[in-house]
């Protein structure tokens, strides 16, 4: 049996001479298609790269403009607090004090703009909660619901990204409730 199956695989190399020729052609375009492969994801890997390096330059300060923000808030509430003292208000040097604050308050906003970093304006604009952060709702038959009436601390982006939320309140209808409520009284 021995004899007749190397009699067998001998017939098939001799009739067949095209087949060792034709798995060379099928290494030869399996490795092109691997080198293909290697090639794009090589260039896949470098614009990753240059995207990440270029992420890097333009937001790579996110986390310390975040954080400077509360520079900026307790600045601003160092002021009112300062403003509304009874006890300061009779001081000569209290309008010195406060013009002193509000430079450096100008120039804090004016490094944040330098570096991109702008407020998010949203009185009178429709809740977004993309940037806005609802923290409580006013009723308004005046306004149509969802529409912001005060701001309660100030929301910041950075170039196209949120560095922080707008806290805001926002208009509602009355609630039926309510006037149940007073048809009863």
């Amino acid at each position: 049996m021995e004899k007749e199956k190397d009699k067998n695989t001998e017939e098939t190399k001799a009739n067949d001479p095209q087949k060792e020729n034709i798995s060379l052609e099928d290494k030869l375009k399996a490795a092109e298609e691997k080198l293909l492969r290697a090639l794009a994801e090589t260039e896949n890997q470098r614009r990753r790269s240059e995207k990440e390096i270029r992420d890097a330059f333009e937001y790579g300060g996110f986390n310390f403009a975040r954080e400077t923000l509360a520079i900026l808030d307790n600045l601003q509430r160092a002021h009112q607090s300062i403003k509304n003292d009874e006890g300061l208000k009779n001081s000569k040097d209290l309008d010195k004090f406060l013009k002193n604050i509000e430079i450096i308050e100008k120039d804090l906003i004016s490094i944040f703009e330098k570096n991109n970093i702008k407020k998010i304006n949203c009185l009178n604009e429709k809740f977004d909660p993309s940037c806005h952060q609802a923290m409580l709702e006013i009723e308004d038959e005046s306004k149509e619901p969802g529409i912001v009436l005060q701001e309660i601390q100030a929301g910041y982006m950075l170039k196209d990204r949120l560095l922080r939320p707008t806290f805001v309140a926002v208009s509602k209808k009355k609630s039926q409730k309510n006037d149940k409520n007073n048809e009863k009284k």
